[in-house]
């Protein structure tokens, strides 16, 4: 029970990622709320609080912060993937895209920050595509860049009080990795291809992810702040030319 006595707030926290991120910290104790734009997912935790919540919306995520009155754990998920180049995308793609995964985590931290206390923890869902660009994803790259940068510069202004990291995932067996898939012209020697990409040899689950959000929002990390930890399976340790794919 790290997280025992703890309140959390979770972006995102109806399916992938982000489910398992509140089903791990409700499983350490901590007193979850989470959010999403439609309903209630009726196979929600009965203990988790729900709230429909557009997070790019900066008056009603300032009305939610002020009606729950803070928390101590924030962990910002929710995100937006659009396969498109620069010259593809439309302005309804930037909205979509920039909307949620870059205003959405700078209106989160602006409204939770003054009411988190001593000791809190911000935990931001990057992605190895900040650090690393992949094809025909020009606004998830760029978005994912601005949540690392952000990350910093939050753990550099609001120290030692706050601790602000980023967790960095590599490809997790999600809605948005099987989208991809679907958009190759071969899936199963795409899939195949990907996994032979990767030291561990499977992609990663949701609970990976999870694992290192409790750690970084517990005391554990209590000396951790302003990092990006990249949790792929080795996919980015290798070099392009895996001598296992021949």
């Amino acid at each position: 029970m790290k997280l025992a006595g703890k309140r959390a707030f979770v972006t995102g926290g109806s399916r992938g990622i982000g489910r398992g991120i509140v089903e791990a910290l409700c499983a350490e104790g901590a007193e979850v709320s989470t959010c999403g734009r439609g309903g209630r997912p009726e196979d929600l935790h009965v203990h988790v609080h729900w709230h429909q919540l557009d997070v790019a919306d900066p008056v009603a995520v300032e009305a939610l912060a002020r009606s729950i009155g803070g928390t101590d754990i924030l962990i910002n998920n929710a995100g937006v993937q659009v396969e498109k180049t620069v010259v593809s995308s439309s302005d309804a793609d930037w909205d979509a895209v920039i909307g949620t995964n870059c205003r959405g985590v700078f209106n989160m931290c602006r409204a939770f920050i003054p009411r988190m206390g001593p000791g809190g923890s911000i935990v931001n869902i990057g992605s190895i595509s900040g650090q690393f660009a992949d094809p025909s994803m020009a606004l998830y790259n760029a978005s994912k860049a601005f949540v690392h940068g952000l990350t910093r510069s939050i753990a550099v202004d609001h120290g030692p009080d706050i601790r602000c990291n980023a967790i960095c995932p590599g490809w997790i067996e999600t809605g948005m990795l099987e989208a991809a898939f679907e958009a190759s012209s071969d899936r199963a020697t795409a899939r195949r291809d990907a996994l032979m990409r990767h030291a561990a040899r499977r992609f990663g689950r949701p609970e990976d992810i999870a694992a290192m959000a409790v750690w970084l929002a517990s005391d554990d990390a209590s000396f951790v702040t302003g990092q990006l930890f990249t949790v792929d399976g080795g996919l980015t340790a290798a070099s392009p030319i895996n001598p296992g794919l021949y």
